[in-house]
């Protein structure tokens, strides 16, 4: 309940987003007919087809997607025409000559007010309507993503679409007094309709443009994201990002451990239980072999299975994947062996291991003591040495003796270095289109698109050049020559590729010129590399100052996916 809560708020609170801009001429368009014929058919239309459709979305994957297309292109000319027919009124019978069989109008012209016109309306208004996601709808969304679209996600869609609605409606009322009053003093009713039909004109062309999803995306006129924060941590549903301190000689009892049932598989030994592991203390490890975060981790998760295996300590790592190719037991086994992890992992495939623990986070450390109670949690990266300690007076609880004393200091390199924090100013970017944003450009959904990089990129705005179809995890390029270019600021950067036949040879540059001295462990010094497996690729190590660079990769053999950079 509390969630649904909040997801009305956020969508209350969407009136002051820009990406609310586009679809408002819709809107208002019809503010000087009665609210409960016109205005309110039209909002209950809106919100149905648009938790209709994101649902869909989520249940369908590119199939739903690819048919909204066809969807949102009627819209987009049933909108059209609504806004000529207020811009022309002459035009507005032979306009809607074909919807009065359908018992639909979108024009009052000549007939009185059809509660069907308006809902018809307002399905279209839903159809193209893209909220910006901010913290609430990005909650709900991220929620779908990882446990898979239910009945819970759509009403979770419907609370925020009727949030909108009730503040889109509140505005509506009180436009309708103001053209009133309007039309009353200056006699220019007929001249403000008109008006409001270009600005329907213009939201359609926004949106056929992109500017709905992209320019608004970036540019806030006011921000809300602040306010939905506050409401998040207020509301307790998602942890904070802190260790739990050592105190003195005890720790809190947060809970007992889950049960580690729900493994698909498990790598380095024969499944592990709750009541095999009493008298152990345990560690799990919640990680995915993809995750930079989690990748930065892995030496001292590596370091403390080593230190106190014969001390009392059980490692187990639970593979929670992301991406689609995180599942595939092979790619997991390479990953596995390639990293040096010989401890047991559990390939929660289905995440249900992740959802016992009620976890949200890569990585994610969990620690029980003896009697199987959890007794700290720490989620990201960092304060290993606080992490060392809670595992060092677990084991002393428990009784065991010559428990090691002292802090890990494990060597690292490549991708699993330490990042330089106070240099890093780029966030972790997808290039699929369910959680892509900041691209320079319209996607072209699950189909073949052609794209042109802009002359000039701002810092973390990416761009394709070449054919390249955008999917709902991944872009994938199909063209020899195509590629993708970031302006970041960080030491690092690196990019998530996979391929699904033969590898695939790429060439990057810095500013237009081979790295150098910067290449990163996966390129050499004139920038060249291919892809051979699903995985994180490091392709940029600076040293020196850090500022800002453009990146680009070209893909000098078809056929590779780009899933997401992240830096460091």
């Amino acid at each position: 309940m509390i969630l649904i809560i909040l997801s009305f708020l956020g969508g209350v609170l969407t009136i002051l987003s820009p990406c609310i801009l586009p679809v408002l001429p819709f809107v208002f368009a019809r503010a000087d007919k009665p609210f409960l014929r016109s205005g309110l058919p039209l909002l209950l239309g809106m919100a149905v087809s648009f938790a209709a459709i994101a649902s869909l979305a989520t249940i369908g994957g590119g199939w739903a997607v690819h048919a909204n297309q066809y969807g949102r292109i009627a819209a987009m000319i049933l909108l059209a025409l609504f806004g000529l027919t207020l811009l022309i009124p002459s035009l507005a019978e032979r306009l809607t000559r074909p919807l009065v069989a359908l018992g639909s109008r979108i024009s009052d012209s000549t007939q009185a007010e059809s509660m069907g016109g308006a809902a018809l309306l307002g399905v279209a208004t839903g159809l193209l309507w893209a909220p910006c996601a901010g913290p609430i709808l990005g909650l709900i969304l991220t929620s779908a993503a990882i446990k898979g679209a239910s009945a819970n996600t759509s009403i979770l869609l419907l609370a925020y679409a009727l949030g909108a609605g009730v503040s889109l409606g509140a505005a509506l009322l009180i436009g309708g007094k103001l053209f009133a009053a309007m039309k009353q003093s200056l006699g220019a009713g007929e001249w403000i309709r008109r008006a409001l039909g270009a600005l329907v004109l213009v939201g359609v062309a926004a949106i056929a443009l992109g500017l709905d999803t992209g320019f608004l995306t970036r540019v806030s006129l006011a921000s809300t994201a602040g306010i939905e924060q506050f409401l998040v941590d207020r509301t307790g549903l998602v942890a904070k990002t802190k260790s739990v301190a050592v105190a003195g000689s005890t720790l809190p009892v947060e809970g007992v451990m889950p049960e580690l049932a729900g493994a698909t598989l498990w790598l380095n030994s024969p499944p592990l239980t709750r009541a095999a592991l009493k008298g152990k203390v345990v560690l799990v490890d919640f990680w995915t072999y993809s995750c930079i975060n989690c990748l930065r981790s892995l030496p001292y998760i590596r370091a403390w299975a080593q230190k106190y295996k014969d001390h009392g300590l059980v490692v187990i790592g639970v593979h929670a994947p992301e991406f689609a190719f995180e599942k595939d037991e092979a790619n997991v086994k390479g990953a596995v062996a390639m990293l040096g992890v010989r401890y047991p992992v559990a390939m929660d495939n289905d995440l249900t291991i992740w959802q016992a623990f009620h976890n949200q986070y890569w990585p994610a450390h969990y620690f029980m003591d003896a009697q199987g109670r959890i007794r700290a949690h720490h989620f990201g990266e960092g304060e290993y040495d606080k992490s060392e300690q809670i595992i060092q007076q677990l084991l002393t609880e428990a009784g065991y003796k010559d428990v090691p004393t002292g802090i890990v200091n494990p060597a690292a390199n490549g991708a699993e270095a330490a990042a330089d924090l106070n240099a890093m100013q780029s966030p972790e970017t997808y290039l699929g289109y369910s959680r892509g944003e900041n691209f320079a450009g319209t996607p072209a959904r699950n189909e073949v698109g052609v794209y042109k990089a802009p002359a000039i990129l701002d810092r973390n705005q990416w761009a394709l050049d070449g054919k390249w179809i955008i999917g709902q995890q991944t872009a994938t390029s199909i063209n020899v020559g195509a590629a993708v270019s970031f302006r970041f600021h960080a030491r690092d950067l690196h990019l998530v590729l996979g391929t699904e036949d033969k590898p695939v040879r790429f060439r990057i540059t810095i500013d237009g010129k081979p790295p150098g001295d910067a290449h990163g462990q996966d390129t050499d010094a004139a920038g060249n590399g291919s892809v051979t497996v699903q995985r994180l690729y490091q392709l940029v190590r600076q040293s020196g100052p850090v500022r800002d660079r453009i990146f680009r990769i070209e893909l000098l053999d078809p056929g590779v996916e780009a899933f997401a950079f992240t830096f460091g």
